[in-house]
């Protein structure tokens, strides 16, 4: 009974972060993203500064929505909410950037 409790006590739990899938750093995000299957439409509002809204919802929960901003800012997306900002908010990402560099 000593054995199998010692035997217990040395097996290794898994991390949880172990069981998280794994996002890559290339654009193999999209796969992860939660936007992904949904109604373009909804992340390229007529005004975007007003409807906005349910396009960050969603986006407040991704997991790779700093992948996605990145690339947006990388690409230089004109239109759309991406990583939940719109273009109006990640203008000013680049204009701060710039100025700090």
């Amino acid at each position: 009974m000593h054995e199998a409790s010692s035997k217990a006590v040395n097996r290794v739990q898994p991390s949880p972060l172990s069981i998280l899938p794994t996002v890559p750093s290339t654009d193999g995000w999209r796969a992860h993203a939660r936007c992904r299957g949904l109604d373009p439409a909804i992340f390229h509002p007529v005004n975007e500064d007003d409807a906005a809204d349910e396009a960050k919802a969603v986006c407040d929960l991704c997991p790779v929505r700093e992948p996605c901003l990145e690339y947006a800012i990388t690409a230089r997306e004109k239109d759309g909410v991406w990583g939940g900002l719109t273009t109006r908010e990640r203008r000013r990402i680049i204009r701060r950037r710039r100025r700090s560099a």
